[in-house]
């Protein structure tokens, strides 16, 4: 069985963020990218249950400019056996929508025709949490969202997802093929050794386009602006409760 990972080439988790002079959007020049962490989840399992005997090959697909390449190098780096890039640049005011992804998504998923698609459940940047159950949607498949255990049974061709709900735990039992999206809990990435990094250079990556695809990603949304939120007000330390109460009736207005 082949499984298809997505992934995304995002502002690294550890750079504070800056909006461009402009104003257009955040500024990505000269600023460290690396991949979603939520998509390195999905990478990790992917690769677990290709080890356990489970999946037979693994996929790694992204969507996004030539800089894009760097993100599935470090998929290939991790194990996955080659990969699929969807070359396109961003246009900051017409950003690529969640929808239009899952289209692109869906183009690739009917030529690899994996048993299993695995997606981060959302990106860092944008926190749609929206994509995996659209390409769901457009595949009619089935979906386990927010996994944080996924079992396969290859013999019923059956994946068993635990999801974390706010009463606990929901196990749910969904036929093959169908599309996994990863939560925080499932697992811990391993980290790319050198002698794999090395190897990752010669594996194979795809290029094509949402053309050739026969995908239309015209977004329906405008950017406008984009501008920073306000910043906070410096805190105060009291001496004494009355004086919060003094504060909290007649500065804040609250009592």
């Amino acid at each position: 069985m082949k499984i298809l990972v997505a992934v995304k080439r995002v502002v690294d988790y550890a750079v504070k963020v800056r909006v461009r002079p402009d104003r257009t959007g955040v500024e990505t020049a000269n600023v460290k990218m690396s991949m979603n962490p939520f998509c390195e989840i999905a990478v990790e399992e992917a690769l677990r249950l290709r080890e356990a005997g489970a999946a037979s090959e693994v996929v790694a697909a992204t969507i996004g400019p030539a800089q894009s390449a760097d993100t599935l190098r470090t998929a290939l780096a991790m194990g996955a056996d080659r990969a699929v890039h969807v070359l396109h640049d961003p246009d900051p005011a017409r950003p690529l929508l969640p929808l239009a992804v899952a289209k692109i998504l869906r183009a690739v998923a009917l030529q690899e025709k994996p048993g299993l698609v695995i997606l981060g459940k959302q990106a860092i940047d944008d926190d749609c949490n929206q994509t995996g159950q659209m390409l769901a949607g457009l595949l009619q498949w089935p979906q386990g969202t927010f996994a944080s255990k996924v079992l396969l049974d290859k013999e019923k061709q059956k994946a068993t997802v635990e999801r974390e709900v706010d009463g606990g735990i929901e196990t749910i039992c969904l036929d093959l093929p169908a599309v996994i999206t990863t939560d925080l809990r499932l697992n811990q990435p391993r980290y790319a050794t050198l002698p794999n990094i090395m190897k990752a250079k010669s594996k194979v990556i795809k290029k094509v386009t949402p053309e050739e695809l026969n995908v239309d990603i015209r977004s329906d949304m405008e950017v406008i602006e984009v501008n920073e939120p306000p910043k906070r007000k410096a805190g105060v330390i009291l001496s004494s409760v009355d004086e919060l109460l003094d504060k909290l009736k007649n500065e804040a207005r609250v009592l």
